[in-house]
C-alpha cells in the first residue's frame, strides 16, 4: 500500500499530540513494572527464539525483553511512525539493538512461520472488530507451529467499580473498538482465528480498568 491507502489508526492515547504523554499516563495510571513484567513473563523467552512485538509502542517492553533476555532475537512491529522514533531514541540511550519495523495496516512484512512467539500490550483495544482478526490471522500467519501468542490488554472488568474506570480509557480510544474488550471477547476472537488452548492465565486491577493477560497457540 501507499502511505494515502494506509489504514487509519488510533494513537497511543486516542489522539495524535497525546503520543508524547503516553508513558507518563501510564506510569500515572498503572502498576507500569509489575504488568509488564507479568507480560514478559508470560512471554517466558527462551535462548535464541525470534519473538515479536506487536505494537511496540514506545518500547518499554521491548527494553524489558532484552535487558533479561539478552540472547533472545526481540523485534518490533507497529503501525505509527511518531513511536517508532521514539522508540528509536530509547533503544539508542540503552545501547539496545533491537529491528523496527513500520506496516500500512495489511499484511505483516514477514514471512509464514518466523516467530516462535507474538506477544502484544494494549493494542486490541485500539481496533475494530474486522482489524482484530485480521492481525490475529497475520500474528497465526508468521508463528510457528506450536509458537505462541500472548496478549495483554483490557478485558472483562472484575469488578463494578473497574468498569466505571475504564470509561475514562473508552472516552480516548472510543466506545466502539473498547466495548468488545469489556466484554470479554478478545478470547471468543483468538480461538475463531485458530488459536488453541486460548485463555486467560491472569489479571492486574489497574486505576483504569482490569488489564488481562490471555495467551494462544498455533497447533499447525
Amino acid at each position: 500500500m501507499t502511505d494515502s491507502n494506509k489504514k487509519d489508526f488510533i494513537p497511543a492515547l486516542g489522539y495524535d499530540w497525546l503520543t508524547g504523554m503516553y508513558d507518563l499516563t501510564i506510569k500515572l495510571t498503572m502498576p507500569e513494572t509489575t504488568f509488564r513484567n507479568r507480560l514478559i513473563n508470560e512471554v517466558n523467552p527462551q535462548n535464541d527464539e525470534k519473538i515479536l512485538e506487536f505494537g511496540f509502542g514506545t518500547g518499554q517492553n521491548l527494553i524489558i525483553g532484552k535487558q533479561k533476555y539478552p540472547k533472545c532475537d526481540f523485534s518490533g512491529l507497529d503501525i505509527d511512525p511518531k513511536v517508532k522514533i521514539i522508540t528509536e531514541r530509547k533503544l539508542e540511550k540503552v545501547k539496545l539493538n533491537i529491528p523496527l519495523f513500520l506496516y500500512d495496516g495489511g499484511k505483516f512484512p514477514f514471512k509464514n512461520n518466523e516467530f516462535d512467539k507474538v506477544y502484544s500490550s494494549l493494542v486490541f483495544h485500539q481496533l475494530d472488530t474486522k482489524t482484530k482478526k485480521e492481525c490475529l490471522k497475520e500474528i497465526h500467519r508468521v508463528l510457528k507451529p506450536n509458537g505462541k501468542l500472548i496478549i495483554g490488554d483490557w478485558g472483562k472488568p472484575k469488578s463494578k467499580f473497574r468498569r466505571i474506570l475504564f470509561y475514562a480509557v473508552q472516552l480516548l480510544d472510543g466506545f466502539k473498538t473498547t466495548q468488545e474488550n469489556v466484554e470479554g471477547l478478545l478470547p471468543k476472537y483468538m480461538s475463531e482465528c485458530e488459536f488453541e488452548n486460548v485463555k486467560e492465565t491472569d489479571y492486574i486491577n489497574t486505576k483504569i480498568g482490569t488489564y488481562c493477560y490471555y495467551v494462544g497457540t498455533k497447533l499447525l
